[in-house]
């Protein structure tokens, strides 16, 4: 499902003596299957868009496209129900959000709620909750009884027990431990190529946007100002500091590095891994040539 911003501006409380815009003239394209990243300073407007790719928000003007939907500014939109079943939004602190007696009844209320039976509902549960990592009994315990990291991931499952085409991650790793943050992104990671999902990743973290995104929208005082691959955006310092970002910790480390063997590498490195095999690419050609 590809989701597309055209000319996309948008003001809360409008038409009132508190009007105040928040996206000005938003133009971006988000292609079926993509790891589309959207990072930026705090108020930049990552939040406001989020909200438009499932239509919780509307547009004050231009248009949204949700697959076939199209969701224009001043028009009545029809039936969003669908929309909003295909386009599943893990909010930042989504364990807020639970609220059943068990977990198996949390997990199962999104899909019935779309009108999916009990049974196939509870088939998913069953199937999911092994997917986040937990185990079966969990499903038979409240919410509330479990940690902080394992609410986020019940609250995940009831995200993805809706079968979404696109997740929306909204820093969804948000009050973790360095270890837990790790794990809820390569499981997010590992969805994303397994199910073929559109996934859409709102976050101040530079270092999740260079590792998994394969594309990275940068947001700036409402304004979509600059779209590229994560070497493109973080190949230019400059432009970053401009727009008040940093580049990611592995990047600065790559600098330092280069001043150390006094001598570039061949490429921005985005990885621990990929930093690792540049680095003895270079020593051992630095070798040869003496």
């Amino acid at each position: 499902m590809d989701i597309k911003l055209q000319q996309v501006s948008y003001a809360y409380s409008m038409g009132t003596p508190f009007e105040k815009y928040a996206l000005f003239d938003v133009d971006l394209t988000i292609p079926h299957g993509t790891y589309q990243a959207i990072i930026g300073h705090t108020g930049s407007g990552k939040s406001t868009i989020l909200q438009h790719f499932n239509g919780l928000l509307k547009p004050s003007k231009g248009q949204v496209h949700i697959g076939d939907r199209v969701i224009v500014a001043g028009k009545k939109a029809k039936e969003l129900k669908p929309v909003r079943q295909k386009v599943g939004i893990v909010f930042q602190f989504p364990e807020h959000q639970l609220f059943e007696e068990t977990v198996l009844k949390d997990i199962m209320f999104g899909p019935m709620n779309f009108g999916v039976s009990e049974e196939v509902a509870e088939e998913r549960a069953r199937e999911l909750i092994h997917l986040v990592g937990l185990p079966e009994d969990t499903l038979n315990k409240s919410p509330f009884d479990l940690s902080g990291g394992q609410m986020r991931r019940v609250a995940i499952a009831g995200v993805l027990a809706m079968e979404p085409e696109v997740i929306v991650l909204d820093e969804p790793t948000a009050g973790l431990d360095p270890r837990g943050q790790k794990e809820i992104m390569d499981m997010f990671y590992a969805l994303h190529k397994e199910r073929g999902l559109t996934t859409i990743l709102v976050t101040h973290s530079m270092e999740d946007a260079a590792r998994y995104a394969d594309a990275i929208a940068i947001m700036h005082e409402g304004r979509c100002v600059l779209n590229g691959t994560p070497h493109e955006i973080f190949s230019d310092a400059e432009t970053l500091e401009k727009y008040r970002l940093e580049l990611p910790h592995i990047v600065r480390f790559q600098r330092k590095i280069e001043k150390l063997i006094n001598r570039s590498l061949s490429k921005i490195c985005l990885t621990e891994e990929e930093l690792a095999l540049e680095v003895a690419h270079a020593l051992r050609e630095g070798r040869e040539a003496k």
